[in-house]
């Protein structure tokens, strides 16, 4: 997710119960293909505890996935994926995103070349039941016709965004389609579900229950960086531990993107980690004003 998951966040779900595949936040294949790359590079850094970690690619122009494919085996990721299901306004403009899932040969296009520049790591796409309708029996044969390594499919329309309950049971659709598509593909495509995860056991649940091969968490992450611990699943994270991880995490950011990013990225994090205790409204209150990690530190010692 963009301005969440990145490399100082991702450090520390590492840390306190890793996933068993790390995604990057998505970064423009445009941008990684221009002079002024530099400036995105600071995107694609990863600590080694957050392996297998796969970079998340988004543009509609295939030459640059070809080139972003090219950076992903030199700079070591384990696995490279294309984003086809972002419904943000700016991205759709860009023909990317949700936006490729009304352009097919576009999208074959895109892959095609992403999978020329991977060399051998696998491939994968995250995409979304249709555009505006689901459209999953056209657009999923095209995906899958590809010979993808994995495809995550999130369980609404891009013109849904989030505003309605993910579709489990269309999840579940994209599995069949796969299953009788099979003994046509040289390889097993993946299919993984997401949407509405509410925690580890729920995703477990899904992932049973829908015969997939595994689950994404997105936004059930978000000021939970224990949400992969089995050991921590039925023990809840008590207020002083969030607050001694926020403040790691400001620490960790501060000292990651001093000068690359605003400091005001991390005060979405503040929002997730600080709720449910006492006090948490006046808390958060506080840190929305907050500059810097020294100031975060003497709002935490004064509670």
């Amino acid at each position: 997710m963009a301005d969440v998951t990145d490399a100082a966040f991702r450090f520390i779900i590492a840390k306190y119960g890793g996933p068993d595949v790390m995604y990057t936040e998505f970064v423009s294949a445009d941008g990684l293909a221009s002079a002024g790359r530099e400036k995105l590079l600071i995107d694609l850094k990863f600590d080694e505890s957050e392996r297998p970690i796969v970079v998340q690619f988004f543009g509609a122009k295939p030459e640059n996935f070809y080139k972003a494919a090219l950076l992903a085996q030199e700079l070591g990721f384990d696995g490279i994926d294309i984003n086809m299901g972002c419904p943000d306004k700016a991205v759709l403009k860009q023909g990317a995103g949700a936006a490729l899932i009304e352009n097919p040969e576009l999208a074959k296009e895109i892959i095609s070349e992403t999978k020329h520049g991977a060399g051998s790591l696998p491939v994968s796409v995250k995409t979304r039941l249709g555009f505006k309708k689901n459209v999953l029996k056209k657009w999923l044969p095209v995906l899958l016709e590809s010979e993808l390594a994995a495809i995550i499919v999130h369980g609404r329309t891009a013109k849904e965004m989030s505003l309605v309950p993910a579709d489990w049971e269309a999840i579940a659709e994209a599995v069949e389609i796969r299953n009788k598509m099979e003994a046509g593909l040289i390889q097993k495509t993946v299919i993984l579900g997401n949407g509405d995860v509410k925690n580890l056991a729920d995703a477990e649940t899904k992932a049973a229950q829908y015969d997939l091969d595994g689950v994404m968490i997105g936004r059930g992450i978000f000021g939970n960086p224990w949400f992969f611990n089995h050991d921590r699943q039925n023990k809840k994270v008590g207020q002083k531990e969030k607050l001694k991880v926020l403040l790691e995490h400001t620490r960790l950011f501060e000292k990651m993107f001093t000068g690359h990013k605003n400091f005001d990225v991390m005060k979405k994090h503040y929002k997730a980690y600080v709720n449910g205790f006492p006090g948490a409204k006046e808390l958060r209150i506080k840190l929305m004003r907050v500059e810097n990690a020294k100031e975060v530190e003497k709002i935490l010692k004064k509670i």
